[in-house]
């Protein structure tokens, strides 16, 4: 069976490589890919090759796939797993394995036959004796690829937590009907926060402020998210612009009354955020800071007095784990959150590379792959100038605006249809 991949050989290495894969073995399965999505630790691999924790030092001579935020179909399954999966089976995968000993070792950045940046791979004993392969029953692949990073806000939201005074018990879970804050918070992660704020069956807060400095991306925010539908929601919705605040700790307080917020989350790597959220925490209040730093000595003054006498508390959160990737695939599934509210750029697997290499330069969110089509990375709000020559473009423009601008099913069933095709969808069964 022939693969097409990114694949990485080294510093700023990548290649397109059309390859054959080997036979699986009764411990592995053969899966084709349809959608990845590309991550910034991505774009840190690439930069760093063998350098980086994840990736083997022998890449010059066995490249590893490049991506770890797919989804597609099983195709044949072995032997020794035959009990649990099938083929035709959509899936995920959990990329972070935490093999003992290992720990480091994770598909998209350590194995040579499976990462997301590939029309088929092999799915190793690894990802199957952890119990790290998921399947997946919705409609469209690409809610599945975007569930990853769904599953680190998930994450965030699960392992805030809450205590009573004299108590020594945490309560796990941003606070139920409480107020919160996310600073930084109309990105393309915080829409997520934002989505499952409202919509997450979990706990919700009864009154929530987002911050930003960029009014473009609040108004947007506030597209997607109107506060009347947050209202029926049972939350109150307010957004912030702070970006010209002499005092933005006193007028986020303002939203909310005078008073410090529960929760506070801030998703930007930004040491006077952070200052920000220790001044804005409410007796007992958790600052969760999710945003994840390049610089290995990044620091920021917090109020230690407030962490002794207020019980101020602060976390740091970094991904999701199987059970945060299974709920926010199943989340998807169930339409009770819209993953596409990330994704802001589209592109075939001959486009991966220069997105890959480019990403911190170029705003905007989730760059979704569909791995068997050629296509140029595009901005979805450049769809309809590109229309005006290309009707490819157009009808994709004409989709995602009756979707309020957002990607969405019909826009992926166009895709596989009418892209130019690299290579075409496996048939072969087990």
């Amino acid at each position: 069976m022939k693969s097409l991949a990114l694949r990485l050989y080294g510093k700023d290495d990548l290649r397109l490589d059309r390859f054959d894969l080997p036979e699986i073995t009764d411990d592995e399965i053969l899966a084709d890919i349809v959608t990845n999505s590309i991550c910034m630790s991505d774009y840190k691999a690439t930069i760093q090759g063998a350098a980086h924790k994840r990736v083997p030092d022998d890449i010059a001579q066995n490249p590893v796939i490049l991506g770890h935020e797919f989804c597609g179909k099983l195709l044949k399954v072995g032997r020794n797993w035959q009990h649990k999966f099938r083929a035709g089976q959509k899936y995920g995968v959990q990329p972070q394995l935490n093999i003992p000993g290992h720990e480091h070792r994770a598909p998209g950045y350590s194995f040579r036959w499976i990462g997301g940046n590939a029309t088929r791979i092999i799915i190793p004993k690894e990802v199957l004796a952890l119990d790290c392969l998921l399947t997946y029953d919705g409609d469209a692949y690409y809610k599945s690829s975007i569930a990853e990073p769904v599953s680190c806000i998930v994450g965030a939201f699960r392992c805030s937590y809450h205590f009573k005074p004299g108590e020594y018990v945490h309560q796990m879970g941003i606070k139920d009907g409480g107020t919160m804050a996310i600073l930084a918070g109309a990105g393309p992660m915080g829409l997520s926060a934002i989505d499952l704020a409202l919509h997450g069956p979990e706990h919700r807060p009864g009154r929530l402020v987002i911050t930003d400095v960029d009014q473009t991306r609040l108004d947007r925010a506030a597209q997607i998210f109107p506060v009347a539908h947050a209202r029926d929601c049972g939350v109150d919705l307010i957004y912030l612009n702070t970006s010209k605040a002499a005092d933005p700790v006193r007028q986020i307080k303002a939203a909310n009354g005078g008073n410090g917020f529960n929760d506070v989350m801030v998703f930007a790597p930004v040491p006077a955020l952070i200052e920000q959220g220790s001044a804005l925490l409410d007796f007992l209040g958790c600052l969760n800071f999710f945003a994840g730093p390049a610089n290995p000595d990044f620091k920021a003054a917090v109020n230690f007095y407030d962490v002794h006498y207020m019980g101020h508390h602060i976390i740091g959160s970094s991904g999701g784990n199987t059970k945060d990737l299974q709920d926010s695939m199943d989340y998807a599934a169930q339409g009770l959150v819209t993953p596409s509210v990330m994704i802001t750029h589209v592109g075939g697997i001959d486009s991966v590379a220069g997105a890959t290499k480019t990403l911190p330069q170029v705003p905007g969110g989730k760059r979704l792959v569909y791995t068997h089509v050629s296509m140029p990375m595009t901005a979805i709000t450049d769809f309809a100038a590109r229309g005006k020559t290309d009707p490819y473009f157009a009808a994709l423009a004409e989709i995602c605006e009756r979707n309020n601008g957002l990607w969405c099913t019909e826009a992926e069933e166009y895709v596989l249809k009418n892209a130019p095709r690299l290579e075409e969808d496996s048939g072969e069964s087990d």
